[in-house]
C-alpha cells in the first residue's frame, strides 16, 4: 500500500516528487493537528510542528522527518517508546549560517587578522564557521563540553574563558533544557557581565539558548553589541532587543538556496530508506563540499545582513511573513579546503 504522507507545504523544492511513491497532503506549520495526522504514515515538518503525544497519540505515524538541524521540537524520548523514527537534516545549512554569521562579523568591524572569534557548540555549523574564521586569520577558541569529554581533538576552552576574552562570540549549539550539558539560557547575566566592552554576540542556534532581559539590558547599555537571528518566543520576539541590536533577522541564518535543497534532499533519502521506495531527487544541491579562496570580500559580497534586518525592524509583526517569502540567496562560491 502506498504511504500516507502529511508535508510542510513550507518545505521547498519538494512538491511533486513524493507523488508516485505515496499519497501526500500539503499543510501549512499550524495544519499538523491530532485530526490530521491520525492516519498518517508519516511526517515531514519544519521548527514550529510540536511533535509529541499531544499531537500524534492514537495516531499512525511511524517516521518523522524534519527539514531542520534541530529536534527540540520534536519529544524524541517519547517517540522512540512509541517505535516512532525521527530523522533530522544535519548540516543541511551549515555554509548558509557561516555565510551569515561572517557576513555580518565583517560588517561590524570584526578583523580576523587583530581579533579573536569564540565559537560556542562546534558541530555541523560551528565547525564550518570555525574553519572559516582560521582561513581567514582569525584566532578561533572553540566550546563544546560533549566533544571535549568524547575526547574529539582540538583545544577546547570553557565558556568563562571564551565570553571574557573574545572580541566576538557566535553560538552554535543545539537546545538542551536537562542533563549534563543544558544550552538553555547559556548566555545571561554571568556571560554578558563578563563580555569585553564593544565585543559582539551573535544567535544563529536558537532563540532560548539567550536570556534575553540580561542580554537585552548589556546591549542597550552599549557594553556588547547583538546581531540576533534566532529569539526567545518567536515570532513573538523582543521588540526592544530587536530595536538596539546592530543586525535583527527572522531565523533565516541558514536560508540559503543550497542548503534548503539539501534539506529536501534529505527528508527524501529518510523517506525512501524508510518505506524502501526511489524517489527523483535530481537538481537537488549536495552535500556541502570544502573549498579554497575564501575572501572576506566574496564573503561580504554574497549577502548583506542588514537589508533583511531593516525589514524585520521595520515591521516585526511581520516575522513569519518575512520569513515565510524570503528570497532564498546563493551561498558562497569558490573552492574552500582546510
Amino acid at each position: 500500500m502506498r504511504p500516507k504522507i502529511l508535508v510542510d507545504d513550507n518545505i521547498p523544492f519538494i512538491e511533486g516528487r513524493l507523488e508516485k511513491v505515496a499519497d501526500v497532503t500539503y499543510l501549512d506549520q499550524f495544519g499538523f493537528t491530532p485530526e490530521t495526522v491520525r492516519d498518517a504514515d508519516a511526517l515531514i515538518i519544519r521548527t514550529r510542528t510540536r511533535c509529541n503525544e499531544a499531537l500524534l497519540s492514537g495516531s499512525k505515524v511511524k517516521l518523522i522527518a524534519t527539514a531542520t538541524i534541530g529536534t527540540d521540537q520534536i519529544d524524541m524520548q517519547w517517540c522512540a517508546e512509541k517505535g516512532i523514527k525521527v530523522c533530522n537534516s544535519p548540516g543541511c545549512n551549515a555554509p548558509g549560517v557561516a555565510q551569515y554569521v561572517w557576513s555580518a562579523l565583517l560588517r561590524e568591524g570584526f578583523e580576523p587578522g587583530v581579533h579573536r572569534l569564540g565559537v560556542v557548540g562546534n558541530g555541523n555549523v560551528g565547525s564550518i564557521v570555525a574553519g572559516w574564521g582560521r582561513l581567514l586569520g582569525a584566532e578561533v577558541w572553540v566550546n563544546d563540553p560533549p566533544q571535549e569529554k568524547a575526547g574529539a581533538p582540538g583545544e577546547y576552552h570553557t565558556l568563562d574563558e571564551i565570553v571574557r576574552d573574545c572580541d566576538a562570540v557566535t553560538l552554535h549549539t543545539p537546545l538542551i533544557r536537562t542533563g549534563e550539558n543544558p544550552t538553555y539560557h547559556l548566555i545571561g547575566r554571568h556571560e554578558t557581565d563578563l563580555m569585553k566592552h564593544g565585543s559582539i554576540l551573535v544567535n544563529a542556534a536558537r532563540g532560548e539558548v539567550l536570556d534575553t532581559v540580561p542580554v537585552l539590558e548589556a546591549v542597550a547599555d552599549g557594553r556588547i553589541r547583538g546581531i540576533i537571528d534566532t529569539w526567545e518566543g518567536e515570532p513573538d520576539l523582543n521588540t526592544e532587543l530587536l530595536r538596539v541590536a546592530d543586525i535583527g533577522t527572522y531565523h533565516i541564518a541558514g536560508y540559503s538556496r543550497e542548503g534548503k535543497q539539501r534539506a529536501t534532499r534529505m527528508v527524501l533519502e529518510a523517506v525512501e530508506d524508510f518505506f524502501g521506495v526511489k524517489i527523483d531527487k535530481n537538481g537537488l544541491a549536495p552535500a556541502y563540499i570544502p573549498w579554497s579562496g575564501l575572501t572576506c570580500d566574496a564573503i561580504i559580497e554574497s549577502y548583506d545582513p542588514y537589508k533583511d534586518s531593516n525589514e524585520l525592524k521595520q515591521a516585526p509583526e511581520k516575522f513569519d511573513i518575512l520569513r515565510r517569502n524570503y528570497d532564498y540567496r546563493e551561498e558562497v562560491r569558490g573552492e574552500l579546503r582546510y
